[in-house]
């Protein structure tokens, strides 16, 4: 029950129509009899500065960050984890006593669901899809993974030549940019043991469409990953699996990087089994 002693937390985005993460939380913090309630804050772009500074002052005591702030917070932001920081991206954000940290549980929460599903990068040449602060967190894994090369993947070129960069700078591993060109992407996925579409193509409720990749350039050892988890199943895996192929859907990494960031809110070991089946059970209905 809420009281004046319960603790606020919540997800900063916009749109949040799609999210899962208030169910997931509440879910879990309840199950632990944790005092805190999580919810929704649907912030418009310009009232980004407005929205920390009331955090700050109204004492949240954390947020998780989506699309399309985690790169754009990070100027109001006092402190980065090692992991944010050379990301320059982040999801979380805690309130340590009027000092906003900020957080990245995005790329250990994707290498925990391919771990999960017995995928191993090193060695691997990856296809990586989007070149936003997903893409920043999951690349910077992928590269310390011992993956072989990367090929970034992006409508506006620059950003993904931007993103090999901090790659091949942060990481040591080769990585090359590419934007939608047709011939370019189909040559680089057909020598990729790997294709991860960072990218919000294909999410709730535009679940139509798919990322501009033709399903013919796949191959039969072709991993295809998703970090979309509603729909668990986007267009983009549908094809792959119709094709036979391995695939990595989004729920995994969802709930890995939900459950590491209830962690660092609450300090508490996080429930990742019931987490993982109250998103798997909403999906389903």
């Amino acid at each position: 029950m809420i009281n004046t002693e319960t603790r606020i937390l919540g997800i900063l985005g916009f749109p949040l129509g799609h999210s899962l993460s208030p169910l997931m939380h509440n879910r879990a913090l309840q199950s632990l009899g944790l005092n805190y309630v999580y919810v929704a804050f649907a912030v418009a772009r310009h009232f980004l500065a407005d929205a920390v500074k009331g955090l700050r002052g109204l004492g949240v005591a954390g947020v998780n960050v989506t699309v399309p702030f985690k790169e754009e917070i990070l100027p109001y932001l006092d402190e980065l984890s090692t992991e944010a920081q050379a990301c320059q991206a982040v999801n979380v954000v805690k309130n340590c006593q009027g000092r906003l940290v900020g957080y990245n549980t995005d790329g250990p929460g994707f290498m925990a669901a391919l771990t999960e599903a017995g995928v191993t990068p090193a060695g691997q040449r990856i296809v990586l899809l989007g070149a936003g602060g997903a893409a920043r967190a999951v690349a910077y894994q992928l590269g310390r993974a011992g993956s072989q090369h990367i090929t970034c993947v992006n409508r506006t070129r620059g950003k993904a030549e931007q993103l090999a960069e901090f790659i091949t700078g942060q990481t040591g591993v080769p990585a090359s940019a590419a934007g939608w060109d047709e011939e370019e992407v189909e040559k680089a996925v057909q020598a990729a043991g790997m294709l991860v579409n960072t990218t919000p193509v294909g999410m709730f409720p535009a679940t139509r469409e798919m990322p501009p990749v033709n399903p013919e350039w796949f191959h039969h050892e072709l991993v295809v990953c998703d970090v979309i988890y509603n729909p668990a199943q986007t267009r983009l895996l549908l094809a792959a699996r119709q094709r036979g192929l391995r695939t990595v859907d989004g729920v995994g990494m969802f709930v890995h990087q939900g459950a590491l960031a209830f962690e660092i809110f609450t300090g508490c070991p996080a429930p990742v089994k019931l987490m993982r089946e109250v998103v798997v059970g909403e999906l389903a209905r």
